[in-house]
């Protein structure tokens, strides 16, 4: 698991390759296996591979959601506020573990952030995705995570670059 998260960066460029059915399997399995708060599991992933849907994702926010136009895969991750006041969080972690199994299977990702982001002045970028999908009312849109073969590579960030001044021991003061 180390190495899965010393590997993984964001990946904005994709090859134009299909994921195969068993890579996507392993993906849907991660995403179902993701924890939540009291087993509630209030989210719902809509797998989009559709190239018009994913042109059209792309232009969810007026900018930093460019890149999902080249992804094989597009999950919207949703979650439904009338079943848990904690969705966000639960939607989190599971947008994080799609990432994670995508890097373990040797593709590339990045999360697209939707909740709280404008797609314009009119229009929030979660209505976008709520018209454009056909979610229901309840069902509220955290991010997109976009997957594919990397058609770039970027460097780990090494160890000792890590800021480890975010780590404190038992109080904020040592």
């Amino acid at each position: 698991m180390i190495e899965i998260l010393r590997e993984r960066r964001s990946i904005r460029k994709y090859k134009a390759t299909a994921i195969d059915t068993q890579t996507v399997d392993v993906i849907k399995e991660a995403l179902l296996r993701s924890p939540s708060s009291r087993g509630i599991n209030p989210w719902t992933f809509i797998f989009v591979d559709q190239k018009d849907l994913l042109q059209k994702l792309s232009k969810t926010k007026e900018h930093g959601s460019e890149f999902v136009k080249d992804a094989a895969l597009g999950i919207v991750i949703c979650g439904d506020e009338t079943k848990s006041d904690v969705w966000i969080e639960d939607c989190s972690i599971a947008s994080i573990l799609a990432q994670l199994a995508g890097q373990s299977v040797g593709l590339g990702s990045c999360w697209c952030q939707i909740r709280n982001r404008t797609h314009s002045r009119e229009k929030s970028a979660e209505s976008y995705v709520q018209e454009l999908l056909h979610l229901p009312a309840h069902l509220k849109v955290l991010s997109i995570i976009a997957l594919g073969v990397p058609a770039e590579s970027r460097t780990p960030i090494a160890r000792e670059q890590l800021d480890y001044t975010k780590i404190r021991y038992n109080t904020y003061d040592r």
